[in-house]
């Protein structure tokens, strides 16, 4: 069904396009609010993502591969934005955990608050690897197609960024427990 939505939508068909970007438009914007770590962003993200697949359509040559094809389209509009924004702005603003992330019953607030404060301090780059990896679960070949990466960079990527959150999260617990020795 979806490989002939994908043919169509290749010979100008914009409602197979349309229908297309409904099947995919959810978790390609999941994908993005974890790597940009803000809806809106991420949201114009996906727009300019799904803007570009309609232009670059017939670049698509196999399509069965349309939605890594996507992927890599939108992991560029996602550093395109996060660029934008450095540039326009000038402050974060912090996601509600709860909207953004679903429930956990394994971590408590304190431990997301921590890992987001982690998550948050990588480079854009490394949260794009580890979205891919540990979010959509593909393997290392399937991260580094879907981000237009060699497959070496993607697993270097997914080694210092794991590396990098798990130093954020130490010092970060670290830091707590230190003000919390020290008397008042």
């Amino acid at each position: 069904m979806r490989e002939e939505l994908v043919r169509q939508a290749r010979q100008g068909d914009a409602e197979a396009f349309d229908s297309l970007a409904r099947m995919v438009g959810d978790r390609c914007l999941a994908i993005a609010v974890r790597i940009l770590r803000d809806i809106d962003l991420a949201e114009d993200a996906v727009q300019a993502a799904l803007i570009t697949a309609w232009t670059e359509f017939r670049s698509l040559r196999d399509p069965s591969r349309f939605e890594p094809w996507l992927h890599r389209i939108l992991t560029h509009a996602c550093y395109a934005e996060a660029r934008r924004r450095k540039r326009w702005s000038e402050g974060l603003r912090i996601l509600p955990v709860e909207s953004a992330y679903g429930s956990d019953d394994y971590l408590t607030v304190d431990d997301r608050d921590l890992l987001e404060r982690a998550f948050r301090r990588l480079t854009l780059q490394h949260r794009a690897v580890l979205v891919f990896h540990h979010y959509l679960g593909l393997s290392i070949a399937e991260v580094a197609a879907r981000t237009g990466l060699p497959v070496g960079t993607a697993k270097s990527r997914l080694h210092h960024a794991t590396r990098a959150l798990r130093a954020s999260v130490d010092a970060d617990a670290r830091a707590s427990r230190d003000s919390q020795e020290r008397p008042a």
